[in-house]
């Protein structure tokens, strides 16, 4: 099972891969650029065929993919690929400009990249990101819509047996604690809270919300219990209880006075509608956003978990390696096949969100740099045309290799230490 689920993981990376360079080759395609190369996997080719202009294939290391677009930048200002520089970072440059033109052909003229008006190349270097985008989604949508989510349900878990302040730590309850309202009121492990004081619920947060608004309050309690509903009355205590954020997340570490019913929920398979799907998928993008911006402060916990055997933090980075090998334990949990298959649908949909979100980057060689380059290259023309001065020309994104080079070398080092950490002391779900 454990090898199941780490082919279908590398299934769904390579998918993922095949999918995003499809939006760069159609939208190449649709704007007339010559496409030479469509390539799944960097490395050796394992398999290749030619098909009307375009070599399409497979590589030995499935780590990401590429197309090779003719003309991807301008020559030099004589308008010809510049001599071969003896300084390192001139060479860096003209490498990269006789790169795209190496496979120039007579008639390929009006087919290159740096060609094309700025917003098509914008959407095309923004086409293989939007494809993760809709994949992300896709794939969100199935799982929450289709198979359901574990969470918190109305159905009662347990019942506490006195008040105990959430921020003591304890369990236990000691002589001089108060009997819990739930306790007192008679509910019972196995009971489903249908409607609390008047209003009919089957959401847990809405639940939580109103049991923690009533403080001192004498409230009726409708519960469905072995099919049957019975009415139960209690006196909602006033205690310090964990705090919720705008999610309805609890915040750790931090406590509000509110009031307590005591009792803990149950969990549950719950499917959610369309619009509970998009609040869902709109949290987890923010949550996505914020892992990304907290990348950097996470290296020294990373590295101490790579070399000194440091606990592996369970928000650590992951790379290919620890992510697949989440996906093999997913498949060993004593769960459901079909919420087997739901989490690891959320794994493959958690990564694609990934790659948007790391390809808008607006840093060369990424997608997002190339982006940049063409919105400046758009601003600086419709400037130079309101200001009625001559045409600046194309924008020589080549000029910022040097740049590329540095931050696809830290991009590899980076990658590096989260093998590492993945191979020596991985993040495990179970």
């Amino acid at each position: 099972m454990m090898i199941l689920g780490i082919v279908i993981f590398v299934v769904g990376l390579l998918v993922s891969i095949a999918w995003h360079e499809l939006g760069h080759l159609s939208t190449a395609k649709l704007f007339g650029i010559r496409v030479p190369q469509y390539m799944v996997g960097f490395g050796p080719t394992l398999w290749s065929r030619k098909k009307g202009e375009t070599e399409y294939g497979f590589k030995a290391v499935p780590l990401g993919g590429y197309i090779r677009m003719i003309g991807m930048f301008p020559p030099g200002e004589d308008g010809r690929i510049t001599a071969r520089s003896t300084s390192p970072w001139r060479g860096m440059i003209e490498d990269a400009r006789s790169a795209a033109f190496e496979e120039l052909r007579p008639g390929d003229e009006n087919r290159l990249f740096y060609t094309r008006a700025p917003w098509k190349r914008v959407i095309v270097m923004f086409a293989g990101p939007f494809m993760n985008l809709i994949l992300a989604v896709a794939l969100f949508l199935t799982v929450l819509m289709g198979f359901g989510i574990t969470q918190q349900t109305t159905t009662v878990s347990s019942v506490s047996q006195c008040v105990i302040a959430q921020s003591e730590n304890r369990d236990k309850c000691t002589k001089s604690d108060a009997a819990s309202p739930a306790a007192a009121a008679g509910l019972k492990a196995g009971d489903k809270i249908v409607s609390f004081n008047g209003v009919r619920t089957d959401d847990w947060n809405k639940l939580s919300d109103l049991i923690r608004a009533t403080p001192g309050k004498d409230v009726a309690i409708v519960v469905d219990r072995k099919g049957q509903e019975t009415t139960l009355h209690a006196k909602i205590a006033t205690n310090q209880v964990a705090k919720k954020d705008s999610t309805g997340h609890v915040v750790p570490g931090k406590y509000v006075t509110a009031g307590f019913l005591g009792f803990s929920a149950a969990n549950g398979v719950v499917r959610q509608d369309f619009g509970e799907s998009v609040s869902w998928m709109g949290d987890r993008l923010g949550e996505a956003v914020g892992s990304i911006a907290d990348l950097p402060g996470k290296i020294p916990a990373l590295w101490n978990a790579a070399f000194d055997g440091a606990p592996r933090q369970p928000d650590s980075p992951m790379g290919v390696v620890g992510a697949a090998r989440v996906g093999g334990e997913i498949f060993t949990l004593d769960i459901p096949p079909t919420q087997q298959l739901a989490t690891a649908l959320m794994l493959i949909a958690g990564f694609n969100l990934s790659l948007f979100l790391f390809n808008m980057l607006p840093l060369l060689p990424l997608d997002g740099g190339h982006i940049a380059g063409a919105l400046w290259e758009s601003l600086r023309r419709n400037l130079a045309r309101v200001l009625r001065r001559p045409d600046p020309g194309p924008f020589d994104v080549a000029k910022l290799m040097p740049v590329a080079y540095v931050v696809a070398g830290v991009f590899v080092c980076f990658t590096l230490l989260v093998l590492v950490a993945d191979v020596v002391n991985p993040v495990k779900i179970t």
